[in-house]
C-alpha cells in the first residue's frame, strides 16, 4: 500500500468510526438543534451571495461535484442565489460546459438582479414557477435532454408531498453514479419547534425520501457522507444513483 492509499484508508476508517461513536453523534445532534434555532445557516455567503447552508454540507457538495463533474445541476430552491452561484463556480473551475438550472416559485426582484449581474451567471439558467408544475418540469427535461451527467438538489418547499413530487419529477433525470441531494431532512430528527411552518416531524423531506425509496431501488442513501459530516441539514438525504 502506497502513501496515498494508506492515507485514504485512514480517512475511510476514521469516517466509519465517527458513524459509530454515539457520544459524538449526540453532540452533533445537540449542535444542530441549538444552531437551527440561532439561524446559524444564515451567517455565510459565497462570492457575495447569501448561501443559507451549513458549511459542512457545502464541502460535501464540492466533493460530489468534483467526483461526478456534471454538465447539469438542477436545483429546486433559489432564495438569495448563494448555492447556485457556488455550484456554478465549481463548474467554472472544472472548466467544461456545465450549467446550473435554478428553480423557484418566486425569485424576488432584488435577488434576480444580483444573481443576473453576477460573474457566474454565464453558467446559470433561472426558471420561475413551481418546481412540480408541468410547465417547469417540461422545461427542465428539455434542457436535460442534451446533457450527459446530471445531478439534482432539492431545497425548496420542505413538505412531504412537495418533496415527493420533486423526487418523482426529477430523480429519474439523475445519471448513474451521480446524486440527488435532498436538503432539510434533518427536520425529522430534531425536537425544534417548527410552529408557523408547513412542515415538521412526520411531514418533511426525510419522510418523502423514505416514501420514494420504497418503490425505487435505483438510489441508495450514502450513510458514509452522514458519518463524515456529522453536522448536516441533509442526513439520509445524500442519494446516489447506483443503477
Amino acid at each position: 500500500m502506497n502513501e496515498v492509499e494508506k492515507f485514504n484508508e485512514e480517512v475511510k476508517n476514521n469516517i466509519s468510526n465517527q458513524g459509530q461513536n454515539n457520544s459524538l453523534l449526540d453532540s452533533a445532534k445537540e449542535f444542530m438543534q441549538k444552531t437551527i434555532d440561532a439561524r446559524y445557516s444564515y451567517n455565510f455567503s459565497w462570492m457575495g451571495r447569501p448561501i443559507i447552508a451549513y458549511p459542512q454540507d457545502m464541502i460535501a457538495m464540492q466533493e460530489i461535484i468534483w467526483e461526478v463533474k456534471p454538465d447539469l445541476i438542477i436545483e429546486a430552491g433559489v432564495a438569495h442565489g448563494g448555492s447556485i452561484v457556488y455550484y456554478a463556480s465549481l463548474l467554472e473551475l472544472i472548466g467544461e460546459d456545465g450549467i446550473v438550472v435554478g428553480i423557484d416559485i418566486d425569485i424576488r426582484k432584488h435577488n434576480r438582479e444580483l444573481i443576473e449581474s453576477h460573474p457566474m451567471m454565464k453558467r446559470i439558467h433561472l426558471l420561475e414557477g413551481s418546481s412540480v408544475s408541468e410547465e417547469i418540469v417540461s422545461a427542465v427535461k428539455e434542457i436535460a435532454a442534451t446533457k450527459k451527467k446530471i445531478m439534482v438538489c432539492l431545497d425548496s418547499n420542505h413538505t412531504h408531498d412537495h418533496v415527493l413530487g420533486e423526487l418523482n419529477a426529477y430523480a429519474n433525470l439523475v445519471t448513474k453514479g451521480s446524486y440527488c441531494v435532498v436538503f432539510d431532512t434533518v427536520v425529522e430528527d430534531l425536537t425544534n419547534d417548527w410552529a408557523g411552518r408547513s412542515w415538521g416531524v412526520g411531514n418533511n423531506p426525510k419522510t418523502a425520501v423514505w416514501e420514494f425509496l420504497k418503490g425505487n431501488t435505483d438510489f441508495e442513501i450514502m450513510n458514509s457522507i452522514d458519518s463524515k459530516l456529522l453536522i448536516s441539514v441533509a442526513p439520509g438525504g445524500y442519494l446516489k444513483r447506483v443503477k
